[in-house]
């Protein structure tokens, strides 16, 4: 299997509809659940935080995260598709935009996938677990840096910044290779582009902020839990000194 779609549309996008519309279609896709989520995918952060970790432009060894794939949206393939279209010169590329435009994309963003950023529990996690420390540190360069220039604090710039990126993929794709697509276009567009019959079904509508929110809900209290863990350790250390010292 080789990827054919490169998914260059930013996360809150419609990406998770789009990845279950691919899929539905046949077109198994990555997505940042398939990093975080599945459990068969053992070893895909190490390798985005060395992508992370490398130069813009770097050419690593993508088939080791997509050789089950044959579609990525979301990140952290839309922060590298430049580089995976030059390693698939025969895949499309799907720019997937917010169907109410700049400033609704950046509402979602902040309200959701922003929370390594922005939310102090995460933190914590990132100075308890290797997971964290992996996970905040992957997204802080290639997600909030790389690809959103580290805008995402300044509401006017992350909107220009998300216009601007519009401008560069489309200057940068031929047209015959490139599909501007939103959710509520429905199946048509995206079939007519892969070349797949159209589905007897409407097209997905998942509602990812809440699962988003859940995954914060619980990073919140798994981070309470490890404070009271770390606070209880400090307690009983200085207890014990006292006892001992007494």
């Amino acid at each position: 299997m080789t990827l054919e779609l490169i998914g260059a549309g930013f996360g809150r996008t419609g990406t998770w509809s789009t990845f279950a519309a691919l899929n539905r279609l046949g077109f198994p896709s990555y997505h940042m659940q398939e990093v975080i989520l599945n459990k068969a995918n053992k070893g895909h952060l190490d390798f985005w935080r060395k992508v992370a970790n490398s130069p813009p432009g770097s050419q690593h060894d993508w088939n080791r995260v997509f050789a089950n794939y044959r579609a990525t949206v979301d990140n952290p393939g839309c922060c590298v598709w430049r580089e995976l279209m030059a390693a698939y010169p025969r895949a499309k590329v799907l720019l997937t935009l917010h169907p109410r435009g700049a400033e609704a994309w950046y509402d979602s963003t902040i309200d959701t996938i922003y929370f390594t950023e922005n939310v102090w529990q995460f933190k914590v996690l990132e100075w308890l677990t290797p997971f964290g420390r992996k996970f905040g540190d992957m997204s802080n360069k290639l997600v909030w840096g790389r690809a959103l220039k580290g805008v995402m604090d300044d509401r006017d710039k992350a909107v220009a910044r998300y216009n601007a990126y519009i401008d560069e993929v489309k200057a940068a794709v031929s047209p015959e290779r490139l599909l501007v697509f939103k959710v509520t276009d429905g199946w048509g567009p995206l079939c007519d582009f892969l070349g797949v019959p159209l589905p007897n079904e409407p097209f997905p509508n998942l509602n990812d902020r809440a699962s988003i929110k859940k995954i914060i809900r619980d990073m919140i209290v798994g981070s309470y839990v490890m404070l009271a863990g770390v606070a209880l350790a400090i307690a009983l250390a200085v207890g014990g000194l006292w006892w001992w010292l007494g």
